[in-house]
């Protein structure tokens, strides 16, 4: 037998491929599937199921593309509906591969399809679960996502104690627990950095898996504290259920170089949104007017899926050279599949064919201490979450999250600087190139972010700063 994790880190996304006597399975796999493909043949293997844990909001799936590339079975659990062709199986139902069983468990909660699958091994033995959203290291599945009229999110969580409780916590300790995502995923609230674990940790350690916690305790406990999920969440769940464009025609469309001339024009007969994915010390000494900064090394594509409402929107790539086709996958897998194409040479031929540039002021937080030296009613915005905040922050600072700029524009002034930060910089480069395409011209960016602002004499409220001045 042979059990891989496939994780991608900027999805905080765990995809699996499983292998038996020259039989494979994939489950929950990326947009991309080639790799997959790759893999099995590598093995000699012929890829029979395409299993999905259900249909996922954060990402878009390669379950369409894979099953047709490979032959392949889509497999749903229970409650599933598609506008493609698969195998909706029922609770309890047997999948063979090779010499290995999969147990079907159907386990809503998270959605209602919500579906667990069991890995036995050559010998018999209950060996690992693929849990899905279902369960988490650390955590469990947000309950809100699949709110119905008639499906509250604590009917929601209280079929998820049902299935934790008499589904998952009924199999042995040892039994591996591998979830479609950890730390950094927005599926869940509080999931462990670790990837994988044994379902006896998780009792002992997962709150959620109390033995003694009540049906009214769990329902309280996993929807406190649930933040707004990223609009673009059911857009990619309707893909995920209806289909979606061939990932290689996503990408010859988005791969296409363009001159200067061709991208303005473009940029001008379409209404694209220039979307830079530099780094932001890179970003904010030139930049082409309007566009706006999500670079491609940090949080990407969620922000991406969180800060461009219209999931089909036309989009037109400044990138460094050679990242062009990562770009374009990485949009496609949460569901941006309009890109129509990239300049060709980067922004240096933007400037090099004399075009006009903008930038942003950005400054140390050195200079900035010196500035609110001189001035304490400076106007300082903490762009980070809430959370994040309100544990530590700038006493002179006030919070309005990237996550919700779109809604809380008026609450920017355009009559004063607005000195932005965020914890490193990344975000709060965003924030400013968003703000600077919408009019705002008075605005700073503070290097380092908080983590830079806490070397400095800077007041902090809720932590004392290293040199924090008595």
């Amino acid at each position: 037998m042979i059990l891989e994790q496939i994780y991608t880190g900027c999805l905080a996304q765990g995809a699996y491929y499983v292998e038996s006597n020259g039989e494979a399975i994939v489950i929950d796999p990326l947009r991309e599937v080639q790799p997959y493909l790759d893999r099995a043949a590598k093995d000699g293997a012929t890829i029979k199921y395409v299993l999905e844990t259900h249909f996922h909001a954060d990402f878009v799936s390669g379950h369409i593309d894979l099953a047709k590339a490979s032959g392949a079975t889509i497999v749903f659990g229970p409650n599933a509906k598609t506008d493609f062709d698969c195998h909706v199986a029922t609770d309890g139902e047997i999948l063979e591969v090779g010499a290995l069983k999969i147990k079907v468990l159907h386990t809503p909660g998270h959605t209602m399809e919500s579906t667990t699958y069991l890995l036995i091994d050559e010998n018999g033995k209950e060996h690992a679960i693929f849990s899905g959203d279902t369960l988490f290291i650390g955590d469990v599945g947000r309950p809100d996502l699949a709110v119905k009229s008639d499906v509250t999110q604590e009917d929601l969580a209280s079929h998820l104690y049902d299935s934790l409780r008499n589904k998952i916590m009924t199999l042995p300790d040892d039994v591996l627990v591998y979830p479609a995502h950890g730390a950094g995923s927005a599926c869940g609230k509080n999931m462990s950095k670790e990837t994988f674990d044994t379902l006896g940790n998780q009792k002992a350690n997962n709150y959620a898996l109390r033995a003694d916690m009540t049906r009214d305790e769990f329902i309280k406990e996993v929807t406190d504290g649930l933040t707004q999920p990223p609009a673009y969440f059911p857009k990619n769940v309707m893909m995920n259920k209806m289909g979606y464009d061939a990932i290689s025609d996503v990408l010859e469309r988005g791969t296409q170089a363009l001159s200067p001339a061709a991208f303005e024009a473009a940029a001008n007969e379409t209404g694209a949104l220039i979307l830079d994915t530099r780094k932001p010390e890179v970003f904010v000494k030139g930049f082409i007017p309007n566009s706006i900064f999500i670079g491609i090394d940090g949080g990407f594509a969620p922000w991406v899926g969180t800060l461009v409402p219209d999931i089909k929107q036309n989009i037109l790539l400044v990138t460094d050279p050679g990242r062009e086709e990562e770009v374009v996958t990485r949009l496609a897998r949460v569901g941006y599949d309009h890109t129509l194409g990239y300049i060709e040479g980067g922004f240096e031929a933007w400037v090099a064919d004399n075009r006009e540039v903008d930038t942003i002021e950005s400054i140390s937080a050195e200079t900035f201490e010196k500035r609110l030296a001189a001035n304490n009613e400076l106007d300082v915005i903490d762009v980070r979450k809430e959370g994040e905040y309100l544990s530590e922050h700038l006493e002179v600072a006030r919070n309005l999250p990237l996550d919700f700029i779109n809604d809380n524009l008026a609450s920017f002034k355009k009559d004063a600087p607005q000195y932005l930060h965020c914890a490193g910089g990344y975000r709060s480069t965003i924030a400013a190139s968003i703000l600077k395409a919408r009019g705002w011209d008075n605005l700073v960016n503070i290097e380092g972010g908080f983590a830079a602002l806490k070397l400095t004499q800077v007041k902090c409220t809720d932590y004392v700063c290293p040199s924090t001045l008595k």
